[in-house]
């Protein structure tokens, strides 16, 4: 059970980035089609425990240290080439959007300049990739509880001070959804999640031999990610009107509630960035270059380099322009994984 809640909070820290923190992500894909986006959060948590489970089994079963392996089983040689070339390329975009998250926060918060911001992230990533897998396993799942206990007192204040004076129906939640049906928003919000998560997931259950162990910690890891945008959406419902129109809601929501609580919010939203930002590049580097081989630190610094210069473009704009175009192509993932486990299951039943 130990390591079971190792590879939940480590799966929760992949996933919880600068996005879903800040409750951007949120926002974009759920809250925005109002208590519909309660519907939509309940259908997301369902897909990423049952995703999560296959996608650690895998991992576990195959052994793998790199996200190739486990694709290209999968989705067979043709497929599997198509979405190991999108998962690379997004593992790079996600690492992007965590460095300008970044700067953000230190702007809007701490006062300092995006630039710096971005700069101090993109360092601090690239000194943590440069260590072993389990220490980066280690950091990764670390922060996640104090998030948890962080939203679940952000979210019990919003519906505390709930203004039922407001007509909830008729106050935009500031931002246009990403597609008509809540349904589909959830759909794309996990399947790009999941893209963007499979390989540094399945390189951590490759570290677990115990199938049955990796798969409680993708099951535990999908529902504590799904506790999570459940509270959030809630938070962010009930305070719509605080909310709208700002690149850090969840953020807005904590300096509402008292300013030594917002300072909390961004400290735990810097470190889930840090997170998601290691994870990601060490998946990108580890996908191009062996870890453990010299070139390995000097692709990482090479990387982390362009990442930074790159995060310029801009935290709502890059959340905006890659989230919803990766989501349509990791449905065809999300569809391989389930037809897996359906064959998968059948070899073992039949045997």
């Amino acid at each position: 059970m130990k390591k079971s809640l190792q590879i939940g909070s480590a799966f929760i820290g992949i996933v919880v980035g600068a996005g879903f923190v800040s409750g951007q992500e949120i926002l974009l894909f759920f809250t925005s089609y109002g208590y519909l986006g309660i519907a939509g959060s309940i259908l997301a948590t369902i897909l990423f425990a049952f995703l999560g489970m296959n996608l650690t089994q895998l991992g576990s079963r195959l052994q793998t240290t790199s996200h190739k392996k486990v694709i290209y089983h999968i989705c067979g040689p043709y497929l599997g080439f198509v979405i190991d070339m999108v998962i690379t390329c997004l593992l790079f975009g996600i690492t992007i959007i965590m460095i300008a998250g970044a700067g953000v926060v230190f702007e809007e918060q701490f006062g300092l300049s995006t630039l710096v911001g971005s700069l101090i992230m993109a360092i601090l990533t690239i000194i943590s990739v440069t260590l072993n897998v389990q220490k980066v396993i280690g950091l990764i799942g670390a922060i996640t509880p104090f998030l948890l206990v962080i939203v679940l007192i952000i979210a019990a204040y919003s519906v505390f001070y709930y203004d039922s004076s407001v007509d909830y129906k008729t106050v935009s939640a500031g931002t246009t959804p990403p597609v008509s049906h809540w349904g589909l928003s959830a759909l794309l919000y996990v399947s790009y999640n999941i893209a963007a998560g499979v390989a540094m997931i399945t390189v951590i259950a490759g570290t677990v031999k115990n199938q049955k162990v990796a798969g409680w910690g993708g099951i535990l890891g999908g529902f504590g990610l799904g506790l999570l945008i459940l509270l959030m959406n809630i938070s962010m419902l009930t305070q719509i009107d605080e909310i709208k129109n700002t690149s850090l809601p969840m953020v807005t929501l904590a300096n509402n509630m008292h300013p030594i609580v917002g300072f909390f919010m961004a400290v735990v939203l810097i470190g889930m960035i840090y997170n998601t930002a290691v994870a990601m590049l060490y998946a990108f580097c580890a996908r191009i270059v062996k870890p453990g081989k010299t070139s390995f630190k000097a692709f990482t610094l090479f990387s982390g380099t362009i990442a930074f210069f790159a995060s310029s473009l801009g935290f709502v704009y890059l959340i905006g322009t890659i989230y919803p175009v990766t989501g349509y192509l990791g449905i065809l993932l999300m569809a391989a994984i389930i037809v897996s486990w359906f064959t998968y299951r059948r070899k073992v039943v039949g045997t």
